[in-house]
């Protein structure tokens, strides 16, 4: 089996679609020897910024000597990033091997009458298999979605759980109130491990302090309010927390702060249990964390950042930071987004602040908006708006609109991205960043669709 035949094999199971529920992939990771029993988790969920805080727990973790799994979703350049050890995406050659094994264990079930796992589920126990061939200290898990019923919640030796921000998401899947929602995510908390929460909305933040007195789980509360002598900017960004003054952090953007202070109680949290984790390590680590496309500069004159804000609170977010970085700057959008998001929200928080705005649709993804229809949308309430056919031409037109004093912002959907940075990357004439590393995707790869973004 070759690269994108592996590929190709649990794409083609798309069409199972998303379907929440643990049988299936406790089944397969039975079959395949129960590779997660054998490792250690942080746990991570939440609607907005689980990616961010697992990105600094594995970088801060990797600086302290730890061999660190990382599994994400979704990605931005490639397929193979979802699973990945030091920072380092899973081999070619443990992807193909993974995926054959797991393609003989599929089919066994499906000739006993099981269901075919999705592809979700088939993912999510080839990193549980890679993670344990690598002999990884500890795994930084996201969810894929929810935590209850998500794929993911089969693991059993949870060191900490993590709630990034909760807000109104996956509604069709999670529940049409907030305190429905975190009650999936607090799915995730397992009897002896510990809690550590962002300061949520008082539904959610209820919700979690009941599951976690159930269990007996001690709670840490992470308040961002509590971050002082902070000093914004787009290339670092300082703050005191919890007792440690001037903290670097190279992510841009406003709500970066609160992302790194939840990450910094996790990394107190594991110091508890024994990791460690001395002060410069975790220095090191959150300045040397990257997590390409939220609220990423890729250049300069014009400046152009790209962002993955694809519901409301990461609009709200965007907005936020829009407003506190670039007041009176001329701004221009890119905006691409998938129909079975609330784009509505998300174009009623952002217009306001884009002179023109250019709409694009995700090459090759079903669930994408139509750029066309995504103009017409935004034409309700925003004169200055231009669908385009292509990634290329919304990025041609961006540039050819732009001042070298101007502002462009691409976001929305993740989706679509990873390949609008590498083209807009080459008008800079630079490669862009994947994983603290420059340069492009080999030839071949595949740049990867957000599963949910």
């Amino acid at each position: 089996m070759k690269e994108r035949e592996a590929i190709e094999y649990i794409e083609n199971y798309k069409g199972l679609g998303i379907v929440p529920g643990l049988d299936s992939i406790q089944e397969l990771c039975r079959r395949l020897g129960d590779p997660q029993k054998e490792l250690k988790f942080v746990h991570i969920a939440g609607t907005n910024g689980k990616g961010s805080v697992s990105a600094y727990v594995a970088t801060v973790l990797k600086c302290a000597g730890y061999r660190v799994g990382r599994y994400i979703s979704p990605t931005i350049f490639q397929y193979r990033e979802r699973i990945q050890v030091n920072d380092r995406c899973i081999s070619v050659k443990a992807l193909c091997e993974g995926v054959e094994l797991i393609r003989e264990k599929c089919e066994e079930m499906t000739e006993e009458g099981l269901p075919h796992p999705t592809p979700f589920e088939m993912e999510t126990a080839l990193g549980f298999l890679y993670f344990r061939e690598k002999k990884c200290d500890i795994v930084v898990l996201e969810t894929g979605m929810g935590g209850l019923l998500d794929a993911t919640n089969i693991v059993e030796n949870t060191v900490a759980a993590v709630f990034a921000s909760i807000s109104m998401d996956h509604m069709k899947f999670l529940g049409n109130t907030l305190g429905e929602i975190a009650a999936q995510k607090a799915g995730i908390l397992k009897k002896g491990c510990t809690a550590v929460s962002t300061v949520q909305k008082p539904e959610a933040m209820n919700v979690i302090v009941n599951r976690a007195a159930e269990l007996e789980c001690p709670l840490v509360v992470s308040n961002p309010g509590e971050a002082s002598h902070i000093r914004y900017g787009l290339e670092n960004q300082l703050f005191d927390y919890a007792g440690f003054r001037k903290l670097q952090i190279s992510l841009a953007g406003k709500y970066q702060i609160e992302n790194a202070v939840l990450a910094v109680d996790v990394l107190q949290v594991l110091r508890e249990k024994s990791f460690d984790i001395p002060e410069e390590k975790l220095r090191l680590g959150l300045k040397q964390t990257v997590w390409p496309g939220r609220f990423t500069v890729i250049g300069k004159k014009p400046l152009f950042i790209v962002d993955g804000a694809h519901n409301e609170d990461a609009a709200k977010r965007l907005a936020e930071s829009i407003e506190f970085y670039f007041t009176n700057r001329r701004i221009i959008y890119i905006m691409g987004v998938l129909k079975d998001k609330e784009y509505e929200k998300v174009i009623g928080l952002t217009h306001s602040h884009a002179d023109q705005i250019i709409t694009v649709a995700t090459p090759g993804n079903p669930r994408a908006l139509p750029a066309y229809n995504l103009a017409c949308e935004i034409a309700k309430v925003h004169k200055n708006v231009t669908a385009v056919d292509s990634l290329e031409e919304a990025v041609e037109m961006s540039m050819l609109l732009a001042g070298k004093d101007d502002v462009i912002i691409a976001f929305g959907s993740l989706s679509y991205l990873g390949r609008l940075m590498e083209i807009a990357a080459t008008k800079y004439g630079k490669a862009v960043k994947k994983n603290g590393k420059s340069g492009k995707n080999k030839r071949g790869s595949k740049a990867a669709s957000g599963r949910n973004r």
